[in-house]
Order: structure tokens, then C-alpha cells, then sequence
């Protein structure tokens, strides 16, 4: 898949049913640090229902914000900032960034991106010694490359010349396990190809009537940005003015209600950009992204390639949008008067490019993870996944290192409204038998601002044994590049929300290990036995509690009382 960012936004009421339902803990202040005695009551069940609607400001920090205080189902990081941190101090926690690229320059990450203490920079020299030249801020796996086909498309153009015009009668009995992976990749192939073609094609004509109807709306009305109700108030005097009007209405239903026709073109351009960008990259199997790198992708021994640069080939860093909006979930410097705040104070980002436009190279992945691991990564965020896998081992391998090493790795579970207990995404921590292959290793599902029945976003994946927990994830405001922030939504936008929780308990609570940490991540979150809608399919009801192990919404206050509790 394309990142784990959900790219049409689902419809989302702004009238929200938000729950109110923890008490206030107790806090006993002594010399030094207070000292948690009380954790919140967490029977939200039995709280009635409220009815509100979210102001721009609550919209921007919904996922910071608290049930009881703010009646918005947020993770309670102002509250555990402002009762529980205060003015401690705590130690500084190195979080890795496997993604997209970061933009190291922006207003609100400059003064949080770790810096290799051991490397002197542009003298083209491996002063540390650790296989890469002047890792300044991280490394760059995919060098100047992009784009790059998804991971179906590349085992097709692999196992085509091997397997055209045969069937399995006629394939030896040692092939016939390839052979079936070539039939269903080809099969997927197909069926991607056209979806895109004639998604393509969809968007391209609302987006030209789109613009034509706005124009001609725009100069009646007299200013670009109008709401519906002023659009129904127009007196359409032709046929014409009458069709521009009902469909412009028609459009309105499909928007968020904060959100304006300029708006909507600008996200149906994206999606017009989004699918030229399948056809011509990700899904044509006469593109090779691969080629500008210049290693082996099926050597895991070949690692002399890449370069320093995080940020990417392109000046415009249009590429790095992704990498950088979860680099400022976690950390974003707090309280600078600037975008917004991370979730996380004492954190250095490090920044490691090895996930192009299209799916990313399992080499990739597992030098990354070492290459985190290595240098003193404490917590890694992987917001990217995929469906198939061609080296699954290579990144389990390093799944396991990273546990020995004591590092948690935070995951986005994906964005195909799928249940991931029966259809495996990768990376992933479990095998086919089912067993975890390590404790460090947290898989995060996305959730809406709305409390109730819509309480899980939409699009979110979810599996009673391969999602860990649940956070927020939709229409999340961070860093995007050259000192701009945007709302983006997707898993993507959750895990790293947990990867700044992770963070801070390991900031604040060095002795607890990455599997104690991912253990408090799973059982202090707060839990709910109301049905929620699974899939955005009203149809499809079930219990909240069953759709990730834990049952779950991780929420720091909590994961501090509890953390505060194991490591005495």
C-alpha cells in the first residue's frame, strides 16, 4: 500500500457523541516528585452520553485532549503534562522514523532531530564506524529514488518470465508454492489496475464539473468560500445555474462539515494526483524505481548503498509529507508558540528514509530497524505496510534483534477497514502459527473523534489477535514540509501517537523494558464494551473489546500511574 494514510476522508459528523466517564485521580505531593496513588476510574460505560461540537483548536489536539475534562476521547496528554510531569525532568529518549523521509528543517522539528554524536559531518568519512558515511540525522535507504511498484506488481514481473501460459498440472511439484504466489499477485495485479484506471477516470470528471460549477457559483455569490446553505439561497435563473447548484449540493454531502469547495477540489485533485501516480508508478510493470540505487534487493549482505540525505532528492520535498507528519505527532517541540505540540517532550527524531512512493523493500526495513537499533533508538515507529512479502524473515530477524536490544517498535496496523486475524499485513510480529515472535512489538488500529457507535475510524484494520490497542487516527494535524501542517488521518497517524507515549514512559521510567512499556500500553488503556461500527459497514456491528487484544484506547495518564507503580 501507499503509506497508512486513509486518502479520502470519511464522513464524519461534527456533532459528536463524546463520553465523560473518568474521575480525577489523586495526587499526594511531597518533597520532589508526586507521587500517583489513584488511577481514574475507567467504567466510561456507565457515563451518559454528550452531545458537542469541536471548535478548530479542540479539532487540532483532539488526540492530546481528555474524556473528563474535554469530553473528547484523546489519550489525556495535556492532562498527564499539566497533573502528573509538571516540572520533571527526565531522560532523553531516541525515536527513529522509518518512513518516508523527514523534514529536518522544519520550524517545528529543527530543535528535536537527533544529531550522530560520533559522526563529523561532510568529511565523507565512516567515523563511527557503523557502515554508513557521515550519518549526521540518519540515512537514506532509498537514495535518489522515489517511486517504486507495490510488492504484487514486482513478484509478477519477477515470476512472469517463469510461470506465463502454465498451470499447475504443468509446474513442478518444488514450484508449485511460487508458482500459486504468481496466480494471486497476478489476480491482484489485474483487479488493482483497473480499480485505479476507472477511479481515475471518476475523479477526473467530478473534478472538472467540480470546477466549472464553483467558478460560476463563486462569481455569483461573490467570494470563493460559501457554505450550503448559501449555496441554496442562490436564485438560479437558467438551467445551467441550476445544475451547477445541485451538483455543488450534491458535493457538499460528501465533505466534512468544516470544510469548503476549494477544499474538496483541492482533495479531489489529490486523488486525481494519487491514482496517475498507481498507474505510472506503483502499478506499471515496466517502471524499475530500483534501478537509481543500485544493489541487490534480494542480497541482505548488500548494504553499501544510500546516502545521508533524509530529506529526500527532491528540493521541493513534496515526497517527505508522510515522514514528517508522524515525526511531528511524536515530537514536535511543545509550547515554541508555533503548529502544534508532539506528544513528546525529552525526544530526538531519527530520521531514516526506506519507504518510497509505492511498497517498501523488506531489505530496506530490516537494515533500518538495525540500523535504529544500533544507534540508540529506544522506540521505533514503522507506519507503513504491505500485503504481500517476499524476505518476511529478513524483518522478523530484526524484530527479534531490536527485542534483544531492549527497543520497542510501534506499529500502524493499515488502512482496509480488513481484520488482520485473517488476512496477514507486513510487517508483522506473528508468523503463521500465530505466535508472537517477540514482546517489543505493538500494532496500533485508528480511531474517530466521535464517541459511540463511530468510535473506530472507519477505515481502520483490526483483529482480535494482531492489533495490539487502539488511538487516535483521524483528521490529525501535524508537520508537513517547508513550515506547513495539514490534517492527514489514517493508522499512520495513530501509531506514532503511541510511539510518543512509549516515549515518555520511557523517558520518565528508564528501568521499565520495551516489552514492560508495551505491556502498560495494552492494560492501562481505557476500555469499552459499547458496539461500534466495523468497516464503516453499518451492518457490521461488534464490541469495541474485540477488535484488538487488549480492547483498548491507549491513554497516558493512565499508562503513568501504572508505570509509576511497576518500576518502584
Amino acid at each position: 500500500m501507499k503509506y497508512l494514510i486513509k486518502q479520502k476522508n470519511p464522513m464524519i459528523p461534527k456533532s459528536n457523541k463524546i463520553i465523560a466517564a473518568i474521575a480525577s485521580s489523586i495526587l499526594i505531593v511531597s518533597c520532589g516528585a508526586p507521587t500517583v496513588v489513584s488511577t481514574p476510574i475507567q467504567n466510561i460505560d456507565a457515563i451518559s452520553l454528550k452531545n458537542i461540537d469541536l471548535t478548530d483548536s479542540q479539532l487540532k489536539s483532539w488526540g492530546s485532549l481528555d474524556l473528563v475534562s474535554d469530553t473528547i476521547p484523546g489519550m489525556s496528554i495535556n492532562k498527564t503534562y499539566t497533573d502528573i510531569i509538571k516540572n520533571r525532568k527526565g531522560q532523553t529518549i531516541i525515536v527513529g522514523v522509518i518512513d518516508s523521509g523527514v523534514d529536518i528543517e522544519h520550524e517545528d522539528l529543527n530543535g528535536v532531530i537527533w544529531t550522530n554524536p560520533k559522526e563529523i559531518k561532510g568529511n565523507g568519512k565512516d567515523d563511527d564506524n557503523n557502515g554508513y558515511i557521515d550519518d549526521i540525522h540518519g540515512w537514506n535507504f532509498l537514495g535518489d529514488s522515489e517511486n517504486e511498484n507495490l510488492e504484487f506488481v514486482r513478484v509478477v514481473k519477477k515470476l512472469k518470465p517463469k510461470y506465463a501460459g502454465k498451470n499447475l498440472a504443468s509446474v513442478a511439484k518444488t514450484d508449485q508454492e511460487e508458482y500459486q504466489l504468481y496466480i494471486e499477485a497476478k489476480a491482484e495485479y489485474e483487479k488493482k489496475y483497473q480499480e485505479a484506471s476507472g477511479q481515475k477516470m471518476q475523479y477526473e470528471q467530478i473534478l472538472q464539473q467540480s470546477e466549472v460549477s464553483h467558478q460560476s457559483v463563486a462569481e455569483v455569490i461573490g467570494k470563493e468560500n460559501y457554505s450550503r446553505k448559501e449555496l441554496l439561497n442562490i436564485e438560479a435563473k437558467t438551467p445551467e445555474m441550476q445544475q451547477h447548484v445541485a451538483f455543488l449540493a450534491q458535493m457538499f454531502g460528501f465533505m466534512d462539515p468544516e470544510d469548503t469547495i476549494p477544499d474538496f477540489i483541492k482533495n479531489i485533485k489529490e486523488g486525481v494526483e494519487h491514482f496517475t501516480e498507481q498507474l505510472n508508478y506503483n502499478l506499471n510493470i515496466e517502471f524499475d524505481g530500483r534501478q537509481v540505487v543500485g544493489d541487490n534487493v534480494d542480497d541482505i549482505t548488500d548494504t553499501k548503498y544510500g546516502n545521508n540525505n533524509v530529506m529526500g532528492p527532491d528540493p521541493k520535498k513534496k515526497g517527505i509529507k508522510h515522514g514528517t507528519h508522524v515525526a511531528g505527532i511524536i515530537a514536535a517541540e511543545r509550547n515554541n508558540g508555533k503548529g502544534m505540540n508532539g506528544v513528546a517532550q525529552n525526544v530526538k527524531i531519527m530520521a531514516i528514509r526506506a519507504v518510497p512512493n509505492g511498497d517498501e523493500y523488506d531489505k530496506d526495513i530490516a537494515l533500518a530497524l538495525r540500523y535504529a537499533v544500533d544507534n540508540g533508538a529506544k522506540v521505533i515507529n514503522t507506519s507503513f505496510g504491505k500485503y504481500y512479502s517476499t524476505h518476511p524473515d529478513w524483518v522478523r530477524d530484526a524484530i527479534i534483534y531490536a527485542e534483544s536490544k531492549d527497543v520497542l517498535i510501534v506499529n500502524a496496523a493499515g488502512n482496509e477497514s480488513t481484520d488482520l486475524d485473517q488476512k496477514a499485513v507486513y510487517p508483522n510480529d506473528q508468523p503463521n502459527n500465530g505466535n508472537e515472535i517477540a514482546n517489543n512489538f505493538i500494532t496500533i488500529g485508528a480511531l474517530n473523534y466521535t464517541y459511540g457507535s463511530n468510535l473506530v475510524a472507519d477505515f481502520s484494520n483490526y483483529g482480535k489477535n494482531n492489533v495490539d490497542a487502539f488511538a487516535p487516527g483521524v483528521k490529525i494535524w501535524a508537520t508537513t514540509p517547508n513550515n506547513s501542517y495539514e490534517y492527514l488521518q489514517g493508522t499512520s497517524m495513530a501509531a506514532p501517537g503511541v510511539a510518543g507515549v512509549a516515549a515518555l514512559i520511557r523517558s520518565y521510567y528508564p528501568k521499565l523494558k520495551a516489552a514492560q512499556v508495551k505491556q502498560i500500553l495494552m492494560d492501562s488503556g481505557l476500555g469499552t464494551k459499547t458496539s461500534v461500527v466495523i468497516g464503516g459497514e453499518q451492518t457490521n456491528v461488534g464490541s469495541f473489546s474485540e477488535l484488538s487484544k487488549s480492547g483498548k484506547i491507549v491513554n497516558l495518564y493512565n499508562a503513568f500511574i501504572m508505570a509509576d507503580k511497576l518500576s518502584k
